[in-house]
């Protein structure tokens, strides 16, 4: 594409979805057929009903796009990496550590469980010794001396199998997390180059001010839609996305309206973690008396939760995620707007009134 771009051809880009219409009324069939896909497409150059095509080399987000592909693939393959640290490894050798795992984003219990992957290798030492052994494996830690005295209690009454440290067992357990170990820093290194490429780009910048959107979040939705500035409406960003409302007719039925997951699945899913996490921040910062009423479950007898962004209503999460789309990219969409910081109104429980008697 970027030879034809770069030989003088206007390129267009035409959606697999949107031939599927014409396809069906020009030719009253649906079969695959090349010849009558070919005829359609010019159709639908003639009529205009195309978009622009945005090569990535021309646009300027060729670099952006590898990285943010690249950190989805160690992402991934880090996360793999953990599962079956937990339910293969762990479980065989040492059982009991599972519950010393806090966050997968740490190196500290990997680089502990490389240095001790048996519960009997630390009780083959005094307590003295292994807490001195141990004390610069795990880094920097709040209450490390306690952690350390825990883990070798815990070692004493430990369940894993009694195999030899210089076994083919350990190497290959040690060979895994050595792996997992990689992969971490891999992970740290592409967002310290992100961060470092993209710590001058506007959007970049606004994206950074809508809660819940961090630099991986930033990240993909800048290597997925290029320039924000190309899409005029916030609905034409919904239906890029694949979050616009579609409603399924036949006759006299008629569906309820959902999301029609037509367009970026990548970046639908980017937008909706960064959706669930703005709202985490945004219960953080509401009052102790709200917070109490999410973490119970359910309202306080004698309040009712009001207004159209309450999560009980029958629009369902796909449109409150929605509609907290719309709400945070329409700013930066129309003049570059930076989002703001109160986040009591996106709550849905922002009004709690008393029923009249």
């Amino acid at each position: 594409m970027f030879a034809l771009g770069a030989a003088g051809f206007d390129l267009k880009l035409v959606s697999s979805v949107a031939l599927a219409r014409p396809r069906e009324a020009l030719h009253n069939s649906w079969d695959k057929n090349d010849p009558k896909d070919a005829q359609v497409i010019l159709h639908m150059l003639e009529i205009g009903a195309v978009q622009v095509f945005h090569d990535p080399l021309v646009a300027g987000t060729c670099d952006i796009q590898e990285l943010s592909k690249t950190y989805e693939m160690v992402a991934r393959s880090k996360t793999e990496l953990w599962h079956r640290i937990l339910t293969h490894y762990l479980p065989l050798y040492f059982p009991e550590a599972d519950r010393f795992h806090r966050s997968s984003r740490g190196d500290w219990f990997l680089a502990f469980l490389e240095a001790f992957p048996s519960p009997h290798m630390i009780t083959a030492m005094d307590k003295d010794a292994f807490i001195e052994s141990a004390w610069p494996v795990i880094g920097r830690r709040v209450g490390k001396a306690a952690l350390l005295a825990d883990l070798y209690e815990t070692s004493k009454t430990s369940l894993g199998l009694p195999v030899a440290p210089d076994s083919d067992a350990i190497r290959m357990f040690r060979l895994v997390l050595a792996q997992g170990r990689s992969l971490v820093q891999q992970r740290n290194a592409i967002e310290d180059r992100s961060a470092e490429l993209l710590a001058d780009h506007p959007d970049y910048q606004l994206l950074r001010t809508i809660p819940g959107m961090g630099p991986a979040n930033a990240l993909t939705i800048l290597a997925e839609t290029g320039d924000l500035r190309r899409f005029h409406h916030h609905r034409q960003f919904l239906k890029f996305c694949g979050m616009d409302l579609a409603t399924v007719q036949s006759g006299a039925f008629r569906s309820r309206s959902k999301i029609s997951k037509y367009g970026n699945a990548r970046l639908r899913r980017t937008l909706w973690a960064g959706q669930s996490g703005g709202r985490v921040e945004a219960l953080q910062q509401l009052p102790r008396q709200v917070r109490a009423l999410h973490r119970a479950g359910s309202p306080q007898p004698g309040f009712a939760p009001q207004g159209r962004h309450c999560h009980r209503s029958q629009d369902g999460p796909h449109h409150s995620c929605r509609d907290q789309v719309r709400r945070t990219l329409s700013p930066l969409l129309r003049g570059g707007e930076p989002r703001r910081k109160d986040l009591s109104h996106t709550w849905p429980w922002r009004r709690m009134t008393r029923p009249r008697r």
